[in-house]
C-alpha cells in the first residue's frame, strides 16, 4: 500500500490535516508547537483508492524542545519511508526560515512532492499564497484543514500521482497487540528493539510518546498489529491537556487490542497503578503478557525470578494466571519471547472447545469433587458449554445455581486453565437454572 507523509515546520496544521484525510481523530491537535512528536500512520481511501498517511512532527532547529532531535530524525524516517511527500506551509504566516530549510532538503529527494499552502480561509488569501511559488516546489495546492475547503482536490492529485498498485490488498483481521504500563518503563524502546528500526522516539524523560502508536509486524511467522501507548500515570488536578488526551488514547487503544503486553519497572517493583492498569486490561477481558523489564539492573541469587514471579502472582490476585517474563530491552535479552507468547495468549483467548471435549473431561471431575451441599441439598451440575462469545465463557447447567459458592468457582476455573492452556485470557463461568 502505498505511503503518503506530511512534513513541515511546527504548527502549520499537520495532524489536523492528517486527521481529515484519514476521517477520524487519531493524531492529537493543540496549539502548543511540538505536540507530534512520533511518526503516526492512518488509512484512508479516495475513489475506491486505499493509501496510508504519516503524520510526523514539526521539523524545526534552535529550538527549546528537548527532543528537536529526535523530532528531525523522525521527519527525515518518514520522507524515506513515504512515495509521495505532502509538504504543508502557512499562508497567514508566509516562508518563514524553516520553511526554506525543509525546501531545501525536499528540492534534494528524489521523492515526489506536493506543496500544500493550509489555512487559506477566503479568496484574498489564495492571492497570497502565490509567494510560495518560489520554493520551487510547483504550484501550492490551497486548502484549509480545519473546514476541509479544497482537500477533495488535494486527493485527486494524491492519487494521480501514487504509483499504481500491482494489488489491492484485502484487509486482515490480524491480532492487535498493544503495549501498556506506566511512563518510562520501556515500552516504546521494546517496540524499536521488536521492530529493528527506531520507529518511536526514546528518551529518558516520562512522557515522551503521547499519542498510541501502530505498527504491522511481520518476521519469524508472526502477522499482527504491534501498539505503543503512551504511560498511564496516576489521576492529578495538574494534568495538562496533552497528557489527558494521551491517556484516553491508550485507554482506547487497551479497548480495541486482543492481547496486552503490560511492562513493570524491576527496579520500582508493582505500584499501585501498574494493578489499576492491569485491571483496566481484566475489565475489558483482554489477554495479558507481564513484562519485567530492566532485569539487567537487579542484583540477583539463584531464586530471584521465582520470589518475583510468586511476589506478582500474590499481588495481582484473583486474576494472576498470567505469562511473566523478565527481560532487558536495552540488551533485546528474552524480546522474542514476549512476543512468541503474546500470540500464544492470542490464540488461547480465541479458542473454542467442543461441548463434548467440555462435559468428557469436567462432569467425571465434578462427580470426583461436586459442590459441598448447603441447606441439606445436593448441587448437581448436569452439563457444560462454551458460549459463543468474542473471549472465553462457559456456561454450567446446575439444579441449584444460586447455591454454588466462589471457591467451587475458583476450582473449576483452575481447572479450564490448567486443561486447556487459558493462560493470561481472562475467563467468565456462569452457572445458570437447568
Amino acid at each position: 500500500m502505498s505511503l503518503v507523509a506530511i512534513v513541515g515546520r511546527p504548527n502549520v496544521g499537520k495532524s489536523t490535516l492528517f486527521n481529515r484525510l484519514v476521517g477520524e481523530r487519531k493524531a492529537i491537535v493543540d496549539s502548543t508547537a511540538g505536540t507530534t512528536r512520533d511518526r503516526h500512520y492512518g488509512k484512508t481511501d479516495w475513489n475506491g483508492r486505499e493509501f496510508s498517511v504519516i503524520d510526523t512532527g514539526g521539523y524545526t532547529v534552535n529550538s527549546d524542545d528537548i527532543f528537536e532531535d529526535e523530532i528531525r530524525r523522525q521527519v527525515l524516517l518518514a520522507i524515506d519511508e513515504a512515495d509521495l511527500i505532502l509538504f504543508l506551509v502557512e499562508v497567514t504566516t508566509g516562508i518563514t526560515d524553516l520553511d526554506d530549510m525543509m525546501a531545501d532538503i525536499l528540492r534534494r529527494t528524489s521523492k515526489k512532492v506536493l506543496l500544500v499552502c493550509n489555512k487559506v480561509d477566503n479568496n484574498d488569501q489564495i492571492y497570497s499564497s502565490h509567494e510560495f511559488y518560489s520554493l520551487g516546489l510547483g504550484t501550492p495546492f490551497c486548502i484549509s484543514s480545519m473546514s476541509g475547503s479544497g482537500t477533495g482536490d488535494l486527493m485527486d492529485a494524491i492519487l494521480e500521482q501514487l504509483p499504481e498498485e500491482t494489488r489491492f490488498e484485502e484487509e486482515e483481521n490480524l491480532p492487535r497487540i498493544t503495549i501498556v504500563g506506566r511512563p518510562n518503563v520501556g515500552k516504546s524502546s521494546l517496540t524499536n528493539a521488536l521492530l529493528g528500526t527506531e520507529r518511536n522516539i526514546v528518551t529518558s524523560m516520562a512522557g515522551t510518546t503521547r499519542d498510541s502508536i501502530h505498527t504491522r509486524y511481520n518476521k519469524y511467522g508472526m502477522d499482527f498489529y504491534l501498539v505503543d501507548t503512551a504511560g498511564l500515570r496516576k489521576k492529578n488536578k495538574d494534568m495538562e491537556d496533552l497528557e489527558f488526551y494521551s491517556v484516553m488514547r491508550s485507554i482506547r487503544a487497551i479497548e480495541s487490542s486482543d492481547v496486552c503486553i503490560l511492562m513493570l519497572d524491576a527496579q520500582q517493583g508493582l505500584e499501585q497503578q501498574d494493578l489499576n492498569i492491569h485491571n483496566l486490561v481484566v475489565r475489558n477481558r483482554k489477554g495479558c503478557v507481564i513484562v519485567v523489564n530492566k532485569w539487567d539492573l537487579i542484583e540477583k541469587s539463584s531464586n530471584t525470578m521465582k520470589e518475583w514471579t510468586e511476589y506478582l502472582k500474590k499481588r495481582l490476585a484473583p486474576f494472576n494466571d498470567i505469562p511473566i517474563i523478565f527481560t532487558s530491552v536495552l540488551n533485546k535479552q528474552r524480546i522474542l519471547d514476549v512476543l512468541q507468547t503474546a500470540i500464544r495468549v492470542y490464540q488461547s483467548r480465541k479458542r473454542r472447545i467442543a461441548t463434548s471435549e467440555l462435559n468428557e473431561y469436567l462432569l467425571p471431575l465434578i462427580e470426583n469433587y461436586p459442590p459441598p451441599a448447603t441447606k441439606g441439598k445436593y448441587i448437581r451440575i448436569k452439563y457444560v458449554t462454551q458460549l459463543p462469545t468474542p473471549t472465553p465463557q462457559f456456561a454450567f447447567f446446575v439444579n441449584l445455581p444460586q447455591y454454588i459458592k466462589e471457591p467451587y468457582r475458583r476450582f473449576l476455573e483452575n481447572n479450564l486453565r490448567e486443561h486447556w492452556d487459558f493462560s493470561g485470557v481472562p475467563l467468565q463461568i456462569y452457572f445458570r437454572q437447568k
